[in-house]
């Protein structure tokens, strides 16, 4: 007995310190790709940092980050958690047929917050059925993934009522028939691939779906599907709800749909100083392996779309990384597109329309999940004190 308890603290040990120093021995990585972050790297040593406990804090955090196997072990753990039953682990709902789906709850939200954000986005759409006409602006509201395919929740999970904001958002609305929420069109397409399994966004064909009901309100016709050519570009693509709990479900694959709106297409991006031909970005969906950002690259304040569809309209769309993969749609309707997104942009919306006239309809599309968690929504205010000095149209100069 006595040996045995000898055996278990020798192999304990050897655990522990031979992984340890291997972590310290082995290159330090400096991406998780797994996880879709950068990983800590080993502090710098300081009198005054291990003095005030900071080195021993960065340490700790840069030993986690670096232990040897360390995807191993998360794996491993968040394995053991599943086959103990748990059907929800750090805010993920497990779900069938290998869906990740995101929990929210309506006390995680700020209710301040989101009806603020109701009020700002309500007078900002008034604003503009006065300004350009009813028929030339529209709200669309896309519904999470647990709204969109609740048959893939696991029984009895509770999601949050997104119906009930979208409906407080539309009472507020002069022209209520302008807000377009595409959650009974998810619904009855749940069966399909219109959700990532383990990522929070649609599928190029859930926005597909969502383009049609866009068309429709908009008075156009909607090419079918078999008018795209249809490309694979990914099959090993893990998203961020998997970057939560990382357990063993199948990888997504990502489309393309390629159409007559692509042909002689410009697309700039200021803030990078990038132009491209193309709505994809292979380089940047390489990257930590977020295949979703071949879909006009990484989220930015702004980009700036020309197209040859000869149309003679003008599009500013008001968006989130939902409307990253819907935009190539757009093309052929549109000469000009210019994507804000709120997030990460300073200029005040309406004052931009003043400096920009040729703007001739008005697009915003939000994931009403997104919607309520905004803080920058200010920006469609009237208030345009804080008017950042940029001029799109000099970058194509």
């Amino acid at each position: 007995m006595k040996n045995i308890k000898i055996a278990c603290i020798a192999v304990f040990c050897v655990l522990i310190y031979g992984f340890a120093a291997l972590s310290l021995l082995l290159p330090q990585k400096q991406y998780s790709d797994m996880e879709n972050r950068a990983l800590e790297q080993r502090p710098e040593v300081s009198l005054d940092g291990i003095k005030a406990g900071e080195y021993q804090k960065q340490y700790e955090k840069y030993l986690s980050d670096q232990i040897y196997f360390r995807d191993g072990w998360v794996k491993l753990a968040s394995t053991m958690e599943r086959l103990a039953g748990r059907r929800e682990m750090n805010g993920v709902y497990i779900g069938k047929d290998g869906y990740l789906l995101e929990k929210y709850q309506e006390s995680e939200f700020d209710q301040g917050r989101v009806e603020e954000n109701i009020r700002f986005l309500s007078s900002f759409l008034n604003n503009m059925c006065d300004t350009y006409g009813k028929q030339h602006v529209l709200c669309m509201m896309l519904p999470s993934k647990a709204n969109a395919m609740p048959d893939k929740l696991p029984a009895y999970a509770p999601v949050n009522e997104e119906g009930r904001v979208v409906e407080d958002l539309r009472k507020k609305l002069e022209e209520p028939e302008r807000l377009l929420d595409v959650s009974k069109t998810m619904q009855s397409r749940q069966d399909e691939y219109i959700y990532y399994r383990t990522d929070h966004h649609w599928t190029t064909l859930g926005a597909y779906y969502a383009y049609c009901d866009w068309a429709g309100k908009m008075g156009y016709p909607c090419r079918p599907l078999e008018g795209y050519q249809r490309e694979t570009a990914y099959t090993d693509f893990y998203g961020t709800t998997y970057n939560k709990i990382h357990i063993d479900v199948p990888m997504d694959e990502v489309e393309l749909f390629h159409g007559p709106g692509e042909k002689g297409v410009r697309v700039s991006i200021p803030k990078d100083g990038v132009r491209s031909d193309s709505f994809y970005f292979p380089k940047a969906a390489e990257k930590g392996f977020n295949r979703y950002q071949v879909f006009l690259s990484k989220n930015t304040d702004k980009i700036k779309i020309r197209t040859k569809a000869g149309s003679g309209k003008r599009l500013l769309l008001i968006k989130d990384s939902f409307a990253n993969c819907f935009v190539p749609f757009l093309a052929e309707h549109y000469d000009e597109i210019t994507l804000i997104d709120c997030r990460y942009s300073k200029e005040n919306i309406r004052a931009f329309l003043k400096k920009h006239g040729k703007i001739t309809d008005v697009l915003v599309m939000y994931n009403v999940e997104k919607f309520m968690q905004d803080t920058n929504l200010k920006i469609l205010d009237k208030k345009s004190d804080s008017v950042k000095k940029f001029n799109l149209d000099d970058f194509w100069k």
